[in-house]
């Protein structure tokens, strides 16, 4: 029996780092730490699925060229998902991307992009998850739900974690909520502020202005009162350090980036008192290594579009979505993603009209109605490689069993060799 400690769990943004993981006769037998979630995805690893083509049964190298195939031949291909895989098959997938003349677009287009957008324009004060822990007196969350999203989120990082300014946790911290309705983690707030949906926007700018001394008239704002909001602006410029971290229920409700706008300068208000961070809570556990990757690669963070031969970024244009709904895209290939579960009714329907290749270890829905689906070793699991944290620190993740099917890694390599082979025939 083999025992790995400082494991990685790979499945949500918190990327937690102290787990134990027992290994016999290349099986996980036991594991120590982690939330529910993470143990399910440890113990309970993905059913040995196989090679499909047009639902038929067949080897990795058919299926492989029948991937290449497909996308070789599209006039418009688009390449999607990369939030639960390694940032070495990001890599990869752009790669790919450039020699398809495709678009490429990770999930961040739908849940953090907007985010990504406002930080363009303005840039972004922020920090790790360690000085959170070990510093942060006031804890602002912003439409999410750490406590369901993130279960080790509050024990790790933020509300009851002990640090070095935080000796005593909980009792440390104030800790603001914000959303538009009483959540487990709002349950657990100081301050809890109920808006309105589709109000964040006003109520961050109220919130600026009494931040800054100014009178409000008017006794409600979003559907705030104003006692409230005043409550909250005393304890965010009575902060030492002090934190936001937002979620979708900031960046995809009416506003989107604008929304994200105001929170990061409310930040920058804040920083005239005080010390504040703002940090973005990421859901997938590798969606931040995606946009950093095609960061690195194409100078851009997602919907970037290859078909002129270098990398053009516009969301809303080379969104997979907008795409998708356009009825532009001719054939996807979906990397450890299940958009046909979760996209908007029209683009998911498109997704079922076009050849689609899907690359992923879970036989996901969009896996079933694929042409092409091959079976990968799952990340942090069976496959080694890195991912990035929310707060944008890089963590390994370990190879702890052995697989059947190679890497995403491998299979995109393997998949770009292939479609090189057919432009050349």
């Amino acid at each position: 029996m083999a025992a790995y400690e400082g494991v990685v769990c790979s499945f949500c943004g918190s990327l937690c780092d102290d787990i134990t993981v027992q290994v016999e006769n290349n099986a996980i037998v036991s594991m120590t730490g982690g939330c529910a979630i993470g143990r399910n995805r440890f113990m309970s690893p993905p059913e040995a699925n196989v090679p499909l083509v047009r639902g038929c049964e067949t080897s990795l190298q058919e299926a492989v060229d029948a991937a290449a195939r497909i996308l070789s031949s599209a006039r418009y291909p688009l390449v999607y998902g990369l939030s639960s895989t390694t940032t070495e098959a990001q890599a990869a997938a752009v790669r790919l991307a450039e020699t398809l003349g495709a678009s490429i677009d990770s999930t961040s287009s739908v849940c953090h992009g907007p985010g990504t957008v406002a930080r363009q324009m303005l840039g972004i004060p922020t920090c790790t998850l360690g000085e959170v822990r070990n510093r942060a007196d006031v804890v602002l969350f912003w439409g999410c739900n750490p406590v369901e999203a993130h279960p080790r989120h509050f024990s790790r990082y933020s509300v009851q974690a002990r640090g070095w300014k935080t000796p005593d946790g909980r009792r440390n911290r104030t800790v603001i909520a914000v959303d538009v309705r009483k959540t487990l983690t709002a349950k657990t707030a100081d301050i809890f502020l109920q808006v309105e949906p589709n109000s964040d926007f006003e109520v961050l700018t109220a919130l600026r202005a009494l931040t800054n001394g100014a009178s409000l008239e008017g006794d409600t704002f979003g559907g705030v009162p104003r006692s409230q909001l005043a409550q909250a602006a005393e304890a965010l410029r009575g902060a030492k350090y002090g934190v936001i971290l937002f979620g979708m229920g900031l960046t995809m409700s009416s506003g989107c980036q604008h929304n994200v706008y105001q929170a990061l300068m409310l930040a920058r208000d804040l920083n005239d008192y005080t010390a504040f961070a703002v940090i973005p809570m990421r859901g997938h556990g590798n969606v931040a290594g995606a946009e950093a990757v095609m960061t690195w690669l194409t100078g851009y963070p997602f919907a970037v579009n290859f078909s002129r031969g270098y990398p053009r970024y516009s969301p809303g244009e080379f969104s997979a979505v907008d795409l998708l709904a356009r009825g532009e895209a001719d054939a996807a290939l979906v990397v450890a993603s299940d958009p046909a579960a979760t996209f908007p009714a029209v683009a998911a329907a498109r997704l079922r009209q076009i050849p689609m290749v899907v690359v992923d270890p879970q036989f996901s829905t969009t896996a079933q109605v694929a042409q092409v689906y091959i079976p990968s070793a799952t990340a942090g699991i069976a496959a080694g490689g890195t991912a990035y944290r929310m707060d944008g620190v890089p963590l390994p993740l370990r190879r702890l069993v052995d697989s059947e099917y190679p890497s995403d890694q491998r299979i995109l390599n393997l998949i770009e060799q292939g479609v090189r082979e057919c432009f050349t025939s």
